[in-house]
């Protein structure tokens, strides 16, 4: 599959170091993985309690918190037929840094969070993309599965950003946030997670 859209939305592709680090600690990255569906569903809920005059937004959270549950079981099974053992993981630094340069007045607010929903949604799907040629089969197939429902949260988040901020603020959070994720992405990191930087060790 041809992510183009995803590529030019983001400001850095995922480093090959990053890559061989999923590679080398594959129980870390289902447990992560696991852990980031299950935060996805819980931000569209909070969303949809929060914004809970926003019409177009609510359909669309509780569509998207339902696929993410969906998708969090999935990656239990996974987890239990590889028996990949359920242990605490640190959250990675990513979406608390993306979180940070979110304006706290309304409506900047909602279109900062919007904004950062799209990038994290393009990273993971660009992400995705990144591990499918190196995956067992299995695996494989699968996250290949996700990235049209990835690349569709993306759409959808950034749609909804523009639907509810001015067209021009909402273009300047995109570049404020893509400089922001990309050093998330392209630094070192002290520790492997789905959405970390590199690891210091691989840098």
């Amino acid at each position: 599959m041809n992510l183009p859209e995803i590529h030019a939305f983001l400001g850095c592709r995922t480093p090959d170091a990053w890559v061989q680090a999923a590679l080398a600690n594959p129980e870390i990255m289902l447990i992560d993985h696991k852990n980031c569906e299950f935060k996805a569903a819980s931000t569209a809920l909070s969303l949809m309690a929060k914004y809970a005059c926003h019409v177009d937004l609510i359909n669309m959270m509780s569509r998207l918190a339902r696929e993410e549950l969906v998708h969090h079981e999935q990656v239990l099974r996974i987890m239990k037929r590889r028996k990949v053992p359920l242990r605490p993981v640190s959250a990675a630094r990513y979406a608390s840094g993306l979180r940070k340069i979110v304006r706290p007045h309304e409506p900047h607010r909602l279109v900062d969070t919007l904004v950062v929903g799209a990038f994290i949604e393009a990273r993971s799907c660009e992400r995705f993309e990144a591990l499918v040629p190196h995956l067992d089969e299995e695996l494989g197939k699968f996250y290949y599965g996700l990235l049209k429902s990835e690349a569709r949260h993306f759409q959808g988040y950034l749609r909804l950003a523009y639907q509810y901020g001015d067209a021009e603020d909402v273009d300047q959070a995109i570049e404020r946030v893509r400089a922001v994720e990309q050093e998330l992405i392209e630094s070192p990191d002290t520790e492997f997670r789905f959405h970390s930087g590199v690891p210091e060790a691989a840098a």
